[in-house]
């Protein structure tokens, strides 16, 4: 029998499923950057957010340096569990 195509049809449909693989690959690198991003946002949003209350707690005085910083980190540490929940 006598190939009609020849190698030509093997090579174009390897080049088809490359080019396809590639697509897919670059739209889940795209996905992973949004979400990374969108994380990292939500993490320094945290951040900010524990630099403002902690400011806001030594400025009213009522607790002490101590209860200031457990406040921050328990703001921080809300932050970070955000960003988990953006990530996975």
């Amino acid at each position: 029998m006598v190939e009609r195509y020849g190698p030509w049809n093997r090579t174009t449909g390897l080049l088809a499923a490359s080019v396809l693989l590639m697509l897919s690959s670059v739209a889940l690198a795209t996905d992973q950057s949004q979400q990374r991003q969108q994380g990292r946002s939500a993490n320094q949003a945290g951040k900010q957010d524990a630099r403002s209350d902690k400011v806001d707690c030594r400025a009213e005085n009522q607790k002490s340096n101590a209860a200031c910083r457990q406040d921050k980190r328990n703001t921080k540490q809300d932050g970070r569990q955000e960003k988990r929940d953006i990530k996975y």
